[in-house]
């Protein structure tokens, strides 16, 4: 047993446990790459969704080649608790039918932030004071991109 193992406390079984299956480092499953036109399809099916929820101010970010954990990013905003609920429910059906099964929701039990998680699409769904002091456009807008001035000169340490 290594010695790392042998120090620390605990039965055999739990430090086996810890330490993962012998001889298979861990590795997190290689995500397939999902086509621009099924994204396209997908992110119209959320829109169209929110959008008959009577959503407000419904606002779409491609954050692909910007951000690691998804390739979209829907925003919305619902006025009460059981509008944004019943945004989220819909949404999630829509999304099954769409051939999507795996969404997870988190926040839907009435709060003013509901995320939704349908993997490359990330999908947020706020009351107007939530969406205003988190500002997630402000942080992945195109604008930002944009505005953010060019260094001048080297990097800084260069010689």
């Amino acid at each position: 047993m290594p010695k790392a193992l042998a120090a620390t406390p605990g039965t055999p079984r739990k430090k086996a446990a810890v330490a993962g299956p012998a001889g298979k480092p861990r590795r997190a499953p290689a995500a397939r790459p999902v086509a621009p036109e099924r994204l396209d399809e997908l992110q119209k099916v959320i829109v169209t969704s929110l959008e008959d929820d009577k959503a407000e101010a419904v606002v779409a970010i491609d954050l692909a080649g910007r951000a690691t954990f998804a390739d979209r990013m829907v925003i919305a905003t619902g006025l009460a608790d059981r509008q944004i609920s019943a945004m989220a429910t819909h949404l999630e059906e829509k999304l099954h039918e769409a051939g999507l099964k795996r969404v997870q929701i988190e926040g839907a039990g009435g709060s003013d932030w509901v995320l939704i998680d349908a993997g490359d699409i990330i999908v947020h769904l706020f009351k107007p004071e939530a969406r205003a002091m988190y500002g997630l456009e402000r942080m992945w807008g195109a604008e930002l991109d944009e505005a953010a001035p060019e260094p001048e000169g080297p990097p800084p340490g260069a010689a």
